[in-house]
Parts: structure tokens; C-alpha cells; sequence
């Protein structure tokens, strides 16, 4: 019993250690012509955002919102595929 307490106790800890690693590790995923870039944590939280100005004439809303929406799924799929925890 005493080792199945002492093993729970060793995976929550190292549970607490990945969270904090992935709180701490950055993607950044850009459009194609890089006038988009988006900065994620590993866990999917997005910490910046940057648009260039050339984007923000009205004639080019849609293509804004598309290149935005591409880069945002790019951004959480390489979050969720390129992790790599020693350990784990």
C-alpha cells in the first residue's frame, strides 16, 4: 500500500513539473508571408498576436480573418505535436 501511495506521489509531481514546463515553452506560428505571427504557450494559451499594418485596410478583411484563423490552428496543432518532455 505504502508503494502505491509513494508512486501516486511521484506522478503528481511530475505532473506539476510538465504543467510548469509548458507554461513555460513558446510556439510561434506565422503566415506564409509573415505578415501574421502568433505566439503560443504549450498549453494552448495564446500570448501575442501580431498583425502587420498592411492588413487593417478594410478591402482586405477577409483575407486577414482567413490568414488568421490558418495561423491559429497551425499554432495549437504544432503546440500539441512538438512537446518533448524528458521523462515522459
Amino acid at each position: 500500500m505504502f508503494d502505491k501511495a509513494k508512486q501516486l506521489y511521484q506522478l503528481q509531481k511530475k505532473a506539476r513539473e510538465v504543467q510548469s514546463q509548458l507554461k513555460n515553452t513558446e510556439v510561434e506560428a506565422r503566415s506564409s508571408d509573415g505578415l501574421i505571427s502568433v505566439i503560443f504557450s504549450a498549453d494552448q494559451k495564446i500570448k501575442s498576436v501580431s498583425i502587420e499594418p498592411v492588413l487593417f485596410d478594410a478591402s482586405r478583411k477577409k483575407e486577414l480573418e482567413e490568414k488568421l484563423t490558418k495561423v491559429i490552428s497551425e499554432g495549437l496543432s504544432m503546440g500539441e505535436m512538438g512537446i518533448n518532455i524528458p521523462g515522459l
